[in-house]
């Protein structure tokens, strides 16, 4: 059983097990495709467009893999911003050290952004949204964030935590949309997805 019929072959653009498993969740089925774009903060990009950007470049790749007519691709993308930073995945358990210590006692936001983008007799539509959740994280001692880096979940999540898993002992609250920080605004896509399903 699905939430709601959708006439379209649905490729989501990400290898994110967390967007895949929520989509699942939704009773959804999908193809999944990589999207094989490069992900560069141009200079003076300010956050919000940097991942709006990014998630339709990703759609775009996708779409440009696929012959098929009547098809919807779901591309997304998640930055965490502290201050003027704009966080990413780490590149290594220095950097994940560092990033969490950077958010240790403070507040910060995570931009979620999705393009959702149709195909129908050649006719293309696009919807985007970026949403925004603000996250306090407890103050965290070194040996919480060197557990937490041994657990090896940092690695592949924007700012270097995943509140749906081990994580979630480091956040003290959060205002906004949960799945939004999880990666997917899933109130938000559901409603884009149900305006261009005829």
């Amino acid at each position: 059983m699905t939430l709601f019929k959708v006439p379209y072959k649905i490729i989501l653009g990400s290898s994110s097990p967390r967007r895949q498993d929520m989509l699942r969740q939704l009773g959804f089925q999908f193809e999944i495709c990589k999207p094989e774009t490069v992900e560069q903060r141009r200079d003076g990009e300010i956050a919000r467009d940097y991942v709006l950007r990014n998630c339709f470049e990703k759609a775009e790749w996708v779409m440009s893999q696929t012959q098929d007519d009547e098809v919807m691709v779901i591309s997304a993308d998640t930055i965490v911003v502290q201050g003027d930073a704009v966080l990413e995945k780490p590149k290594s358990e220095d950097d994940a050290r560092t990033m969490l210590g950077q958010l240790s006692g403070q507040t910060h936001e995570v931009l979620s952004a999705f393009a959702l983008m149709t195909r129908k007799d050649g006719q293309v539509s696009l919807e985007q949204h970026c949403e925004s959740t603000k996250v306090i994280f407890a103050e965290l001692s070194s040996e919480d964030i060197d557990f937490y880096i041994s657990t090896g979940e940092p690695m592949d999540k924007a700012g270097s935590y995943g509140i749906q898993g081990i994580g979630g002992f480091m956040v003290k609250a959060i205002d906004g949309s949960y799945s939004n920080v999880v990666g997917l605004p899933l109130h938000e896509l559901i409603t884009a997805m149900r305006r261009l399903c005829p």
